[in-house]
């Protein structure tokens, strides 16, 4: 029977494979559209080849698990648990060389306004100029010379504003920010939490950024230093510090 630590492990390995297969999927964009399909943390792009070869190595992990699971050993997915901790806090060391957790429902796909204005033609490779059409007038009718007369005649009326529309509700902003502050606030107290515990363990301040960033379910690194920044007096009171 499959402990909570055995449920857990299995669980960040799924999130891991899917993660990898978006990666292999963002292998064939230009860098451009590679930094903006997610909101990445600071890393460096990963090779295909790597890809491939962290899908392999979560793959032989998986079964080994699922192996020891069936053998009824009740220990080797809380050491797993143990080894992935201790390396985020105490083998970790200020690199970017990483693969990045991707999730497909932090997809930005590119509206039509990013979409190039001419495509290449396929049969020269010469880009077609983007073709504008001009607007269509229709000619006003001839007025008559007593009509023009008149209107010289006219003093010209003041020219009147239009009236300002009324803004739109925000329905959706409105049921979003709720979910929004939440989620915002569970990874600030999240951050926090980590944070007080790493000092109290005897990590220097410039070090937490990096390592909590590493940690699972964790906000990106921008967004956890902001909060470290923020929150710097409750997390060394949290701590102890001071």
């Amino acid at each position: 029977m499959a402990t909570p630590a055995d449920q857990r492990l299995l669980e960040l390995l799924g999130k891991w494979l899917e993660s990898l297969e978006l990666h292999a999927k963002y292998a064939s964009l230009d860098d451009d559209s590679y930094w903006r399909i997610q909101p990445w943390a600071e890393h460096q792009r990963p090779t295909r080849w790597i890809v491939d070869l962290a899908k392999q190595k979560t793959l032989a992990l998986r079964a080994q698990v699922e192996e020891r699971i069936k053998a009824g050993d009740a220990q080797f997915s809380d050491s797993l648990e143990l080894m992935t901790f201790l390396a985020n806090l105490v083998g970790s060391e200020h690199i970017e060389r990483f693969i990045p957790v991707a999730d497909a429902k932090n997809e930005r796909l590119p509206t039509p306004r990013e979409e190039p204005a001419a495509a290449p033609d396929a049969a020269t490779g010469t880009r077609e100029m983007p073709k504008f059409l001009a607007a269509k007038r229709t000619a006003a009718p001839p007025a008559s010379t007593a009509q023009v007369a008149r209107n010289e005649r006219k003093v010209a009326a003041p020219a009147t504003r239009a009236p300002r529309a009324a803004p739109k509700p925000a329905a959706k902003k409105a049921l979003a920010a709720p979910e929004k502050n939440a989620s915002s606030d569970a990874a600030r107290e999240q951050v926090i939490a980590d944070a007080a515990r790493l000092v109290q363990w005897g990590r220097k301040w410039y070090e937490l950024p990096e390592l909590i960033a590493r940690m699972a379910d964790r906000p990106a690194l921008p967004e956890v230093r902001r909060i470290l920044k923020e929150n710097k007096a409750a997390i060394d009171k949290k701590a102890g510090v001071g």
